[in-house]
């Protein structure tokens, strides 16, 4: 029974920690009972941890502090998105009550899993119950009462995830969307699977050696330490990346494609390559469909069915990460050297060359275009379904030259990330808190460099609330969701955040959406159109506004913008 955790375990838990979350990335995205295709609980959680994993894996640690450190500081600047934000913070908590110990004992490592529960409550501004805040906290109440009680380390593991799970049940009694949809909190579900791995990790029951995919609850989907998962379908772990051909090329057809033959799907781009990670029985028609957007670069395919039963018989998983060291085996019977891990550099700070800048959120050319024009320093490319991190922000507000940099998030799963570059940096930061690109855009038309900052403040907030926006978009998946009966592939059409409802003909929803409007006595309406969408249409649904509202400035914009068909400001 072990009674501390020290450098290397600590290490061994977060390496694990990975493995589990990324097998239950799907699982957890599947949670998501709102139907508008976005950056997924799982994923941006999945990613954010898997940062922490990479730097782990680069270096060995003197004491569990620095372990402890490595992980916060590594979260903290690959957190994306609200989930992967409050996770960042759930692990800075924990680093701060472990700096300067050498090992954790049971009551340090239960009073840390407290301090990071704390972190994350004080950081968020309007704390909601029945989430991950919620799962955690209970976990850590437990944990802490069994080392009271004199509990050894993983009795205190076992109190927390049993208290953990309770709390995750009810989660679908705490919120209303969460009761209808019949499912739990998928932050609060993935705490729950990191916390597993953690506990299996400390007895000895998994490796970060070993890849195959964890034990899922048929039920609960959540992961289970005392078991072997022997996958029956999707058995090819599939990872490659592609350099595109076409920087702005859509990959939502290629999403769908391979959303439907396999799972466990994960696409991050920018404007160059693309990297894909799918499970699949037929990883070669994959490959095949992904090399019609680009060239192949580099492929990772691994049989989990036969890496699950190699850990059963209590042999090593084979890997291609193995491939190198074999092949020189083969040949001269030498194991070879494992090759030393590149870190991108870290930027310096410009030097200020003005008092203000700005630094905004969007995807699409025309609106990074757009922003340019207007006078931003820095764009960063993400948005809805890629949440950039708060390194990705940091990076873009080191690089402007001013002593003040305003940074217009343009998502509200976008905000805590970008919050996040405060400390981080020597220059000023301050986050106008924009939740659609509209509120972004108005924010800068009205930015006045020759304005004191509170001035500049005042005016950019007066200005983004009087901002309303409307987005069109695609249902994702089947839903019941506000009284509305949505399915797949159906168009769907939000103002201000909330459903107005879903269409299959989009004349219909442009009248609809224009009643909606008729509560704004709109002035000025202007509609970006997304890179799916053809002129000639943006132009027929801005004839339809426009002969609702005759006396209101109706103007077309190229967004380019992914997943949102069209993005409307209404002033």
């Amino acid at each position: 029974m072990r009674d501390y955790i020290d450098a290397a375990a600590f290490k061994e838990c977060i390496l694990c920690a990975d493995a589990a979350l990324q097998a239950q990335i799907q699982a957890i995205n599947d949670l998501n009972v709102f139907p508008v295709p976005d950056g997924d609980t799982g994923t941006n959680m999945g990613l954010t941890i898997n940062n922490a994993a990479a730097e782990l894996r680069k270096r060995d640690f003197e004491n569990v502090a620095a372990a402890a450190d490595c992980v916060a500081s590594a979260m903290l600047r690959g957190a994306r998105g609200n989930s992967g934000v409050i996770l960042s913070l759930l692990f800075r908590g924990i680093s701060k009550r472990l700096k300067g110990i050498e090992t954790a004992g049971v009551s340090e490592f239960t009073a840390a899993m407290n301090d990071g529960v704390e972190a994350a409550y004080k950081a968020v501004m309007k704390p909601a119950e029945g989430t991950i805040l919620t799962v955690s906290r209970l976990a850590s109440a437990a944990a802490g009462k069994a080392a009271k009680g004199g509990a050894g380390m993983e009795d205190v593991l076992c109190a927390a995830i049993e208290a953990g799970d309770a709390a995750l049940e009810d989660t679908v009694n705490q919120n209303p969307v969460l009761k209808k949809a019949g499912v739990v909190d998928a932050g609060g579900m993935g705490y729950m699977v990191i916390l597993k791995a953690i506990l299996a990790s400390l007895r000895g029951e998994i490796s970060s050696e070993q890849t195959a995919a964890p034990v899922q609850e048929e039920k609960k989907h959540v992961f289970t330490a005392d078991q072997v998962f022997v996958p029956e379908v999707n058995i090819f772990d599939t990872v490659y990346v592609v350099r595109k051909r076409d920087p702005h090329v859509n990959l939502l057809p290629l999403r769908l494609y391979l959303d439907s033959i396999g799972d466990s799907l994960v696409i991050n781009e920018d404007e160059e390559i693309f990297k894909v990670h799918v499970h699949t029985d037929i990883p070669g028609n994959a490959l095949a469909e992904s090399q019609k957007y680009g060239d192949l670069d580099i492929a990772k395919i691994e049989n989990m069915r036969l890496q699950a039963l190699d850990m059963i018989g209590g042999v090593k998983p084979k890997s291609t990460d193995d491939l190198e060291a074999v092949e020189k085996e083969l040949e001269t019977g030498c194991a070879a050297a494992p090759a030393e891990p590149v870190s991108e550099p870290e930027p310096e700070e410009a030097a200020p060359e003005k008092e203000y800048g700005v630094v905004t959120v969007c995807a699409g050319k025309g609106l990074e275009s757009l922003f340019r024009d207007l006078g931003a320093d820095g764009v960063v490319t993400g948005g809805q379904t890629m949440n950039p991190s708060t390194d990705d922000i940091l990076r873009a507000v080191k690089a402007t030259p001013a002593s003040t940099v305003f940074v217009f998030p343009n998502n509200k799963n976008i905000i805590m990330a970008a919050e996040q570059c405060v400390p981080l940096t020597e220059k000023h930061v301050i986050v106008l808190p924009t939740k659609t690109v509209p509120q972004g855009i108005s924010a800068l038309l009205n930015f006045n460099p020759d304005e004191c900052e509170e001035s500049l403040v005042g005016a950019m907030g007066e200005a983004i609330g009087k901002v309303h926006t409307a987005m069109i978009t695609y249902a994702a998946r089947d839903s019941d969701f506000g009284g509305h009966a949505i399915h797949a592939g159906e168009y769907l059409a939000l103002l201000d955040g909330a459903l107005i409802g879903s269409y299959t003909n989009i004349k219909t929803l442009f009248k609809e959406l224009s009643w909606a409007f008729d509560d704004f006595h709109p002035e000025f309406i202007t509609i970006y159109y997304g890179e799916d969408v053809r002129v000639e249409d943006a132009n027929a649904a801005a004839a339809t506004i426009e002969g609702n509202f005759p006396d209101a400035e109706v103007s077309v914009v190229e967004g380019g913008q992914p997943v949102y068909y069209y993005m409307i400001s209404v002033e």
